[in-house]
């Protein structure tokens, strides 16, 4: 049986926080080369790319990233209604004060959120605190 050469075992660098804020500070600029700035850096344009991400999702939810599941109440049909959950307010029938008819859509963190009709106020006001409360 021949003896191999045991090989060292890999470590994965870690960055300072004010290096990779750099990195990101100068990809940022309209013009700049990703790839370029990464290969200065000595870095992966990919790893420099999931930097950008997740400053921008730290900008935008004020916190790092987590993946949870969020409830979700499915209408189909207007005679087969579901029951409204009991920690989600309920649907009112008619239009009322705090209804709007509109078309909202929004792209959070890489997820694409379309609302059409009359949107409730309230509910949508639910739906946004859930979302940020999940990230």
């Amino acid at each position: 049986m021949k003896d191999h050469p045991r090989r060292a075992k890999r470590v994965r660098r870690t960055h300072e926080q004010g290096f990779k804020e750099g990195l990101i500070a100068r990809s940022l600029v309209p013009g700049a080369s990703v790839a370029a700035i990464a290969m200065e850096g000595g870095v992966n344009a990919n790893l420099l790319f999931k930097w950008r991400r997740e400053h921008v999702r730290a900008k935008v939810f004020g916190a790092a990233p987590s993946t949870s599941l969020v409830p979700v109440c499915v209408i189909g049909q207007p005679d087969r209604l579901p029951a409204p959950q009991p920690h989600l307010p309920a649907i009112g029938d008619g239009a009322s004060r705090g209804t709007r008819t509109c078309v909202i859509e929004l792209e959070i963190a890489g997820a694409q959120l379309r609302l059409r009709g009359a949107v409730d106020e309230a509910m949508l006001g639910s739906v946004l605190r859930a979302l940020r409360q999940s990230q």
